[in-house]
């Protein structure tokens, strides 16, 4: 008897058998319905969009199983590895499939997506071959993106010092800050210096980067470098016009309290001054308003600790899923918090965000009410996927609701 995908292949399946292929619904085993999902999206007109947003939202745990076995076809991990295709979960296992060949590597060495390069950067098998590695060192991305730990082969690949516990436990946390007089968090907190020794590696190839916000938060607000004081301006009722014009374009910092040492430094003031890992503290320990800011931080293992931080609540995080100007690893690690992968408006605000990877948002999108899907199928800011897809499972809920 013919496998199912061989009689898809030569279109010997009547429409409704096909339809209930492109949504993953046949009775068959896992690797070959993804086979048959994989060849209705590249070659077939009718259900080909289907058949995409059912792989996009394909459960995880058995997309880890097809794209590690080398047995999986071809065809499959080509579609899996193709940039427009490639989930990043997936892409660690792809790597070290001996059945994905290094012409394809080689092409997906060319990829302008960061989290591929640093992806294929870390990757053993890429590190052993002299071919993908001289591939990948032209692509402009590879010289900012962090370094492997150690060299693995011939191909004189420097390997990284990685602080010992020891080191960790012992190096200051806030030299920084300690610098510019602020006052330390607490040194041996368990859940800072955890966090400090599980992610060692990534900062020490970040090395001194300072802090850089997405979305120009320098336009909205001003980080003065030290400098002297300004001159007492004279208190008085009304402020002199001549005072108003000089300050006139400037964000006015807010004056904290003066602690014992009477510093007036704003929190921008204060965090431009920081190093990672004072950065890193200060956004599991520090307050709302710091954490508003370090979660637009440029550095990844930064903005990420925001999420960790013991005090933040569930509005800032529904806020957060919204916001545009955050890295889109940030928005890709909120829902694995089980915390806050059970927020609704959580799960609505990362839907209808612009900037949440395609993937994400289409495997979130089943647990929508159907007056979100409404709202999300006219939404012109999120993609024109999202958008068809939004309207049909509207039309699918309002559906079964009548029944």
């Amino acid at each position: 008897m013919p496998r199912m995908i061989d009689l898809i292949r030569v279109s010997a399946l009547p429409s409704n058998l096909m339809n209930s292929a492109s949504k993953g619904s046949l009775a068959v085993p896992p690797d070959e319905m993804m086979e048959i999902l994989v060849h209705l999206a590249t070659k077939n007109q009718i259900f080909g969009q289907q058949a995409r947003f059912t792989l996009a939202s394909w459960d995880e745990a058995a997309s880890k199983t097809i794209a590690s076995n080398p047995k999986t076809s071809k065809e499959v991990l080509n579609y899996l590895i193709s940039p427009q295709n490639l989930r990043p979960a997936l892409l660690p296992l792809l790597l070290e499939n001996p059945s994905v060949g290094d012409g394809t590597l080689v092409d997906l060495a060319a990829s302008t997506s960061k989290e591929i390069v640093e992806g294929m950067r870390k990757s053993p098998r890429v590190n052993k071959s002299a071919k993908l590695l001289q591939a990948l060192s032209q692509n402009p991305l590879y010289a900012s993106s962090p370094k492997p730990l150690a060299a693995s082969g011939p191909e004189n690949v420097q390997a990284e010092h990685t602080p010992s516990a020891s080191e960790t436990m012992s190096a200051p946390l806030v030299t920084a800050t300690e610098a510019a007089g602020e006052e330390l968090l607490e040194a041996d907190d368990p859940d800072v210096n955890s966090y400090l020794k599980e992610h060692a590696a990534e900062i020490a190839a970040e090395g001194d980067k300072p802090f850089q916000a997405i979305g120009g938060i320098y336009e909205e607000f001003e980080v003065l470098a030290p400098e002297p004081e300004l001159e007492t301006v004279p208190s008085s009722p009304v402020q002199p016009e001549a005072t108003k014009k000089e300050t006139k374009g400037r964000i006015a910092a807010k004056k904290p309290a003066a602690d014992g040492e009477g510093r007036r430094d704003s929190v921008l003031q204060k965090i431009a001054k920081l190093d990672i890992k004072g950065r890193i503290q200060l956004a599991m320990k520090g307050s709302k308003e710091e954490r508003s800011i370090l979660i637009r931080d440029g550095t990844k293992i930064v903005a990420l600790a925001v999420l960790e931080s013991p005090k933040i609540t569930d509005g800032e995080v529904e806020k957060f899923a919204s916001q545009k100007n955050v890295l889109e690893a940030v928005l890709r690690g909120i829902p694995l918090k089980r915390r806050f992968a059970k927020l609704y408006p959580v799960t609505r605000n990362l839907v209808a965000n612009p900037r949440t990877p395609l993937d994400l948002s289409l495997g979130l999108m089943k647990h929508l009410l159907a007056q979100d899907l409404k709202n999300l199928s006219g939404n012109k800011d999120v993609s024109d996927t999202v958008r068809k897809l939004a309207l049909k499972m509207f039309k699918t809920k309002t559906e079964s609701d009548k029944k």
